[in-house]
């Protein structure tokens, strides 16, 4: 935040007039108010008002209290709050005997920012639990301080008629509220109750249709629905959720049927910490995460071993699979609450699976008649409401990692924030990958990130994207001079680009150079000096045609260079052996010379006709594309230990091959070890890292008895041996201490911790993600920078 101009040395009673701009989150948020308080106090004159570039305010009176005025702007905002900059100059004293709130102004470019939405804070539930308030478990219940905000904003100055509750006429008492500088709601845009405001309704499906459930409370005959087994469509902030009894083992496998989601583990949503504190290891941090404003979906690690008191609730174990994590939210709407129970309630879910409202690959649901459509296979009843929602904003998924927030999924509570830049980059779209698909809005240094879009391979998801673009855009008056993509040639984000270009440069970014971008982007690196990127994911377009994944790059913004990557091994079938690992796992085995004999788990894994193909497959190099990703060789290991043969979710090999290494003994420290082969020894470029010495210990260790934990816990030692070997030699050849580790595989906080603190042992500084996911939702942030230094900026 830019220091306020200190004011020209006056006598303290001296009339003093100043105009001040402040820019950030301060819409929406209670600003107003709180600067009326504060003028108020100080015994001011003046106005203020909201703008497009922020909120105005005019202020005079003794100049003293004009300088306190502005000392205070920032050190004591509202909650939600987020002053960036503070700029004021002087004007004449024009007198007054008031200060006062002005109607917004509107016109101009748009500088202010929008705040997310915020989970509903504590005076507003206990209003919704208290039978003596007009609000009484009214759903909709919110104040300046917590409530929707991105989502059902159209337009900015944000003002009620800018929002999708443009269309409720306020009751004499909530606009008397609205109008009271002195009330927590004033001008608190979503403002409503019983009288007034949104009308939630209960529809259920029938043989004949859909019908609505009159003359009773919607939320108890939902929950009685949800108690008998029942998937339940529920309209949340950002979109619909499907929800169902997180203990009801019949309705879990049901929802997992419809959905067709394989394995994939389900979020639970729980009344308090308390309810999942005998299932997971819970730190301070991850409880200050689920208790917070955001209330994201945060991966804890499971106990392996959880004892129930009377009372506790036992998720089903079709919750979440073979995960050794079980995400974890607390309600964050009203709504939520009254499902789950008001404190005191003893009836009512105490877990519920909260999953995105969604056939598996398609975009979250938002539209309530495209609810009754795109979910009638999947929810047996409604649970509506008639406030729409503007921009959709599926949940954000986080966890911890060494005390850190490491963001997994950036959305709801994050979304639109932006991210402060090291550099002014010229106004630009980068539209990021065509999985995890987040897409990013830079102008000077600032960087506004879409919530999360989805994978771009459906075209709805596409249709999404392009209007949480144009809305982007509207919020932030940001015009994009350029756009940039990923130079994979068949990425629809990349096609996009190109069909939206209208004259404009399209600028191509290499996959994983992005990767290593965005890391030294949220730590503030102008990139005057190069780091060493540690990028391991499962698959980015290479230079040189092959699949890239494995790989240690020196890199600033404007160019990298490639120091090293995993040996290249045929990927058989391409998402073939995605999917079915031990494909992947003998194509490794293979490539080091490995018999594929019947003792080892993958060979047994594959049918005897597909290993027959298989072979030819190999031996002639048929749709077998090179790949160097970490990704991949995680897979192989996991069909190899005879842990995950078939993946059902992206990851899912990776993620319970982790799983398998926390439940290895802690005293066993052995680690398999990579082979490195210099330049001169592959005629010149990178050094290659040859995985052939892991396989053939894996393979001697289970013909030894070797069960897959320690198996899968020597094999992450042994990929954090490899980080600091390859990041040493980068360091003694090119003089560069500065690490970054990004990419899909180290949202593997087991990696990740190991490789961080092997490194910093060494001396080394490391970078890991707290702003933005290291898989590829923060992508675009990087291609930005990328871009940043190949146009000119203003």
């Amino acid at each position: 935040m830019s220091a306020p101009q200190a004011p020209a040395a006056l006598a303290e009673d001296t009339p003093l007039r100043r105009r001040v701009t402040v820019r950030g989150v301060v819409q929406g948020v209670g600003f107003r108010p709180y600067l009326y308080g504060l003028a108020t106090e100080l015994a001011l004159t003046g106005h203020v008002t909201n703008t497009p570039e922020g909120v105005v305010v005019e202020v005079e009176g003794a100049a003293s209290a004009v300088a306190s005025f502005c000392d205070r702007i920032a050190a004591q905002a509202p909650p939600l709050a987020r002053v960036e900059s503070v700029h004021h100059r002087q004007l004449p004293a024009a007198g007054g005997t008031a200060f006062t709130i002005l109607t917004s102004r509107t016109g101009g470019p748009a500088r202010t920012l929008v705040s997310p939405d915020s989970a509903t804070c504590a005076d507003c539930l206990a209003e919704l639990a208290d039978p003596a308030d007009r609000r009484y478990r009214h759903p909709f219940v919110n104040c300046t301080h917590c409530g929707p905000r991105f989502t059902i904003v159209t337009a900015v100055p944000y003002d009620r008629a800018h929002t999708t509750m443009a269309g409720f006429a306020m009751c004499a008492d909530c606009a008397r509220e609205y109008a009271d500088p002195a009330d927590r709601r004033f001008h608190a845009q979503p403002v409503a109750c019983p009288d007034c405001g949104p009308r939630l309704r209960l529809l259920v499906a029938r043989q004949r249709g859909v019908r609505s459930v009159d003359g009773v409370d919607p939320v108890a005959e939902a929950r009685t629905l949800l108690a008998r087994g029942a998937i339940l469509a529920v309209k949340g902030l950002g979109g619909y959720h499907l929800a169902c009894d997180a203990t009801d083992q019949a309705a879990v496998a049901l929802l997992r049927c419809r959905k067709a989601r394989g394995d994939k583990p389900f979020a639970v949503m729980a009344r308090t910490v308390n309810d999942v504190r005998h299932l997971v290891r819970l730190s301070p941090e991850e409880r200050a995460l689920m208790e917070g404003g955001v209330r994201p979906v945060v991966l804890v690690r499971r106990r392996p071993h959880p004892s129930y008191a009377a009372g506790d609730p036992r998720p089903a174990e079709a919750v979440a699979p073979g995960s050794p994590d079980l995400g974890v939210m607390l309600p964050y709407t009203p709504l939520h609450h009254l499902l789950l129970g008001l404190p005191g309630d003893p009836d009512g879910p105490r877990l519920l699976v909260m999953t995105s409202g969604n056939v598996s690959g398609e975009p979250i649901v938002t539209d309530d008649t495209e609810a009754l459509e795109r979910l009638a296979h999947l929810a047996d009843a409604w649970l509506t409401h008639d406030r729409p929602i503007h921009v959709p904003c599926d949940d954000s998924v986080v966890r911890v990692c060494d005390g850190e927030t490491l963001v997994i999924r950036r959305s709801r509570g994050y979304a639109p924030l932006p991210v402060s830049l090291p550099l002014p980059v010229r106004p630009a779209l980068a539209v990021g990958g065509d999985l995890k698909n987040a897409f990013c809005l830079g102008a000077g240094r600032r960087a506004w990130l879409s919530a999360h879009v989805g994978d771009m391979d459906d075209v709805g998801t596409q249709a999404v994207f392009e209007r949480a673009a144009e809305q982007l855009e509207s919020l932030t008056g940001v015009r994009p001079e350029a756009l940039v993509s990923d130079r994979h040639p068949g990425y629809r984000s990349g096609r996009w680009a190109e069909r939206n270009a209208a004259r404009r440069p399209v600028l191509r970014v290499q996959h994983h150079h992005a990767h290593v971008a965005a890391a030294m982007a949220e730590h503030g690196l102008d990139g005057t000096r190069a780091v060493i990127g540690v990028a391991f994911d499962g698959t980015g377009h290479g230079d040189d045609g092959a699949v890239w994944g494995g790989e240690f790059l020196l890199a600033d913004y404007d160019r990298f260079t490639r120091f090293g990557h995993l040996a290249y091994v045929p990927l058989p079938g391409g998402d073939a052996a995605v999917r079915r690992t031990y494909r992947m796992a003998l194509a490794h085995l293979r490539a080091a010379g490995i018999g594929w004999s019947d003792d080892l788990p993958c060979t047994a894994a594959c049918p005897s006709d597909e290993l027959r193909l298989l072979e030819r497959q190999l031996e002639r190099s048929l749709n077998c594309v090179p790949t160097s990703s970490m990704g991949r060789l995680f897979d192989a290991v996991s069909s190899l230990a005879g842990v995950c043969h078939r993946a059902g979710y992206e990851a899912q090999a990776a993620v319970e091959l982790e799983g398998a290494a926390l439940r290895a003994p802690a005293e066993d420290t052995a680690a398999y070890a990579f082979a490195l082969h210099a330049p001169e020894e592959n005629g010149g470029g990178a050094v290659r890292a040859d995985p052939a010495p892991v396989l053939a210990a894996i393979v001697g260790d289970l013909r030894a008895g070797v069960g897959p934990a320690l198996v899968a816990a020597r094999f992450h030692r042994g990929v954090t041996g490899l980080v600091h070997r390859v990041c040493v030699r980068a360091r003694e050849r090119h003089g560069l201490d500065t690490v970054a580790l990004t990419g899909g595989v180290f949202a593997n906080t087991l990696l990740s911790s190991a490789c961080a603190a092997t490194l910093r042992e060494d001396g080394f500084t490391v970078l890991r993600h707290h702003l933005v996911p290291p898989n590829d939702g923060g992508l675009a942030l990087g291609q930005l920078m990328v871009a940043a230094r190949a146009t000119p900026t203003d």
